[in-house]
């Protein structure tokens, strides 16, 4: 029987990575800090990876497969000390966010990567994530497989970026909503995608470095999609970033944004070419089918609940009316 450990388990992407590999017929070992169950089937040892002692109970274990997600270059460190050694197969699961130009279209995985942070260092999450890489690579250069995914998007998302837009068409039906103008791109991959693309790289002990990425589409064209899901047949407004950036809404995630929208010198975002991904059998399911998936969910949660990501109704609302309703 095949023997994995997650770092982690009990999140959005390393629950469905411990899920898949048990639905897979693997022996499954979750390490997390115990504020959210593992999947069922998986043994789950409850540790703070700010402790150095996280790893004690794991001392005499040997591992085929060693799964880690985590951005705190620290604990990435601490883990390859303890357990490098022992398994035969390490994926780090990185992001597309350590590339430093946001201007370059169509780079691949050989482009220039940030500075890694210094140790010690507390810097924002793509130096973090460089920094976690070169320990891994320095650990297991012959060993690991890093995966850099896009926009991870698809059912239970817990940041509401992707999921705001078919939502927000689905609960304004035949009312107006607010999107940005202009030419801009995305690119993202299905959760389910990533997860079936990080077990299929640990089983088959996959080396290298690898942007697991979906097409690079027009923003305006996954914004079409999500209203054609949602069966919206209301307005559609269409707001200049000067307009939009008056009226204090931010670019890509968080409150009052809109999320997926970046700003127009970021000509090379959201354009990573993939092949490697492709040619390494990574999968993209079609656009609206993880539309179809995420409304479902979003209805689930609730079309009307409060957000981590976007515009709240009413604030949607105001902003249209001050435009005056400049619709496309």
């Amino acid at each position: 029987m095949t023997d994995v450990l997650v770092l982690g388990g009990t999140g959005w992407v390393s629950g469905r990575v411990a899920a898949e590999w048990l639905r897979r017929g693997a022996r499954v070992t979750c390490v997390g800090r115990g504020s959210r169950p593992a999947p069922a089937g998986a043994a789950l040892h409850i540790a703070d990876r700010d402790d150095p002692r996280a790893y004690d109970v794991l001392a005499t274990g040997e591992w085929d497969e060693v799964v880690d997600v985590s951005s705190e270059p620290a604990h990435v460190a601490g883990a390859l000390a303890m357990l490098a050694g022992r398994t035969r197969h390490w994926t780090y699961v990185s992001s597309v966010s350590v590339y430093a130009a946001a201007d370059r279209v169509g780079d691949d995985e050989s482009a220039e990567l940030v500075a890694p942070a210094a140790p010690g260092e507390a810097a924002e999450y793509p130096r973090a994530k460089a920094a976690a890489e070169d320990a891994v690579h320095e650990a297991l250069a012959d060993r690991a497989a890093v995966i850099r995914p896009g926009l991870i998007v698809g059912d239970g998302d817990p940041t509401d970026r992707f999921g705001y837009w078919v939502a927000r068409f689905a609960l304004a039906g035949e009312g107006p909503v607010l999107v940005p103008a202009g030419d801009r791109r995305s690119q993202v991959i299905d959760v389910a995608d990533l997860t079936d693309f990080v077990v299929g790289a640990g089983g088959r002990g996959w080396v290298g470095e690898v942007d697991a990425v979906g097409p690079s589409t027009p923003l305006r064209d996954v914004i079409d999609d999500a209203r054609r899901v949602a069966g919206h047949t209301g307005a559609v407004v269409a707001a200049s970033d000067a307009d939009l950036l008056a009226h204090d809404v931010a670019y890509w995630a968080g409150p009052r944004s809109l999320p997926l929208w970046i700003p127009s010198e970021m000509t090379g975002f959201a354009t990573r070419l993939g092949e490697r991904y492709r040619r390494a059998g990574g999968r993209t399911r079609p656009l609206e089918t993880t539309l179809a998936e995420v409304l479902a969910d979003e209805r689930a949660r609730g079309l009307e609940r409060e957000r981590r990501a976007g515009l709240a109704r009413a604030d949607e609302l105001a902003i249209i009316a001050a435009l005056g309703a400049r619709i496309t």
